[in-house]
């Protein structure tokens, strides 16, 4: 079932019509995604550019590595799992920041 069972249609000018579509695809999001955030009191970020995606590349790496080294550390029998928690915790802090502050909205002073 769908949550947003209300309709509303509206009428654009071509101007308006081509600019909510340029800012959509900017922001990465389909264009009623785009007016549900705003109408929300969100403005969405641009869509970062590569610089982001290869950000994030090492901490993905460095997660996949810490898995692979908690699999042969059980299969030994030991690991040093508050050491191994806190860089985990680390990663993932570093992580959902750089998701932040280039993919979340922010919040906007008004609705």
């Amino acid at each position: 079932m769908r949550t947003r069972n209300i309709k509303k249609n509206f009428w654009l000018n071509r101007e308006e019509a081509t600019m909510l579509k340029k800012k959509a695809k900017k922001v990465g999001m389909n264009e009623s995604t785009l007016i549900r955030n705003l109408i929300l009191g969100f403005e969405p970020r641009e869509k970062p550019d590569e610089r982001f995606y290869e950000s994030l590349r090492p901490l993905y790496s460095i997660s996949n590595n810490l898995n692979q080294l908690t699999k042969k550390a059980n299969s030994l029998g030991f690991i040093d799992e508050v050491a191994y928690k806190k860089l985990y915790n680390e990663i993932s802090k570093i992580t959902i920041d750089i998701k932040k502050k280039y993919l979340l909205p922010e919040m906007t002073k008004e609705k």
